[in-house]
């Protein structure tokens, strides 16, 4: 599974270091959400790392936690029933 299964995940796959950043030496992972439809926010959680193949495999392993979580919730969520026009 790749976290371009998440719909809402942008990653410019020649990007390597994609959704890292470089803070005085620490490695951050950056990303944004958007809780409403009108409203986004920038999330920034260090990586407690120097080392970028540390960082790489954190921002890994982070995204494919989200990605269980979103399968998760989409097959609890209750089906749609469609609407007879």
């Amino acid at each position: 599974m790749t976290i371009t299964s998440l719909p809402g995940i942008r990653v410019r796959t020649e990007n390597e270091n994609h959704h890292l950043w470089n803070n005085h030496g620490t490695w951050f992972l950056h990303y944004t959400i958007h809780p409403t439809p009108f409203t986004k926010e920038r999330i920034r959680r260090s990586l407690g790392t120097k080392d970028l193949a540390i960082a790489r495999e954190r921002r890994d392993s982070f995204f494919a936690q989200l990605t269980l979580e979103a399968a998760k919730a989409a097959a609890t969520a209750p089906a749609r029933k469609a609407f007879a026009a």
